[in-house]
């Protein structure tokens, strides 16, 4: 008897199991007939064929092998963590100040640097630095903290900005090197790139939950408004505040306020900047990263319309 239980028991109907073999054997076939046509073309074709389908992909296969395709299209410069968000670790800063750094980074891997990041002389791996504070481990005599720290020490990749972010990954999982620094053409840092900077552009985020600490998806203010995180969905949102925000045209291509607030600046704004939404709505950035919205604060105004038509009654004479 065939079992055809997935993990978690959801079930994969026999429908399924044949649409995803049909889908494969059209990828074999256009591996094997790339001259005749684009494959990454053919490939968005087949997904195109088969999205309206009873049988089709869940959103997040789709998803996925289209942020495959997309990914090849990448450079590490769209991807890097820039300079001035990068955390790194002084050579010469004593065991505290290093494990104080890797607690507030909340990374695993951090660059050290010779008075300058543009100065680079490896990184600090945190399983590495943790065993010099167990008794017994790692200890030599007449040996300082600091020199204890330089033995620590493993190399980093340097790579430049116009590098495709496809032979970045392909580079760290062959050197088992999961860090790398950008380097301009002046020998300069311009920015970091993390092996989960880039697995994030095919599987999505990947922060740990625990970064936001407990905080609600939305929450009331008191001063009026909303605290929201920036995953927070647009229809919980707009059930939440008893209005519709988002007109269904432009809807479609948005899930999140994170989202609707990116596609209205054009751009990942930055903390403390305000975008406001004719919808009647004003977004104030409480957090965020160069790659992704955190923490919103949402203002709901009167919307322009129902403004005007409150003044216009306010000032029509009473019978």
């Amino acid at each position: 008897m065939t079992d055809q239980s997935r993990p978690g028991g959801e079930s994969r109907s026999p429908e399924r199991g044949s649409f995803l073999r049909q889908f494969i054997g059209r990828f074999q076939h256009l591996l094997g007939n790339r001259a005749d046509a684009s494959l990454r073309e053919s490939l968005e074709d087949v997904l195109e064929e088969h999205e309206s389908a009873e049988q089709s992909l869940t959103s997040q296969e789709r998803l996925m092998l289209l942020n495959i395709l997309n990914f090849n299209e990448l450079r590490v410069q769209d991807v890097m963590v820039p300079r001035a968000d990068v955390t790194a670790i002084d050579e010469t800063q004593g065991l505290g100040d290093v494990l104080a750094l890797f607690a507030r980074a909340a990374h695993s891997r951090l660059p050290v640097y010779r008075e300058t990041l543009d100065d680079p002389v490896g990184m600090y791996h945190i399983k590495d630095v943790i065993r010099l504070v167990v008794p017994g481990e790692a200890a030599t005599a007449n040996e300082s903290e600091i020199q204890k720290l330089a033995r620590l020490r493993r190399p980093v990749l340097f790579v430049p900005p116009s590098m495709p972010a496809i032979d970045l990954l392909i580079k760290m999982q062959t050197t088992r090197n999961h860090l790398a620094l950008v380097i301009d053409e002046y020998g300069g840092t311009d920015g970091l790139v993390s092996i989960e900077d880039l697995v994030e552009r095919i599987v999505g985020d990947l922060e740990d939950s625990r970064e936001n600490g407990d905080k609600p998806m939305l929450l009331p203010l008191a001063q009026g408004g909303f605290e929201a995180d920036a995953r927070l969905g647009i229809e919980e949102f707009e059930k939440a505040v008893g209005r519709n925000i988002v007109p269904k045209e432009r809807g479609e291509d948005l899930d999140t306020l994170g989202g609707l607030v990116a596609s209205l600046a054009g751009r990942v704004p930055q903390r403390g900047e305000i975008i406001s939404y004719p919808e009647g709505l004003e977004f104030e950035v409480l957090d965020a990263d160069p790659r992704r919205l955190k923490r919103l604060r949402v203002r709901l105004l009167d919307r322009p319309g129902e403004a005007k038509a409150a003044d216009e009654q306010q000032s029509e004479p009473r019978p």
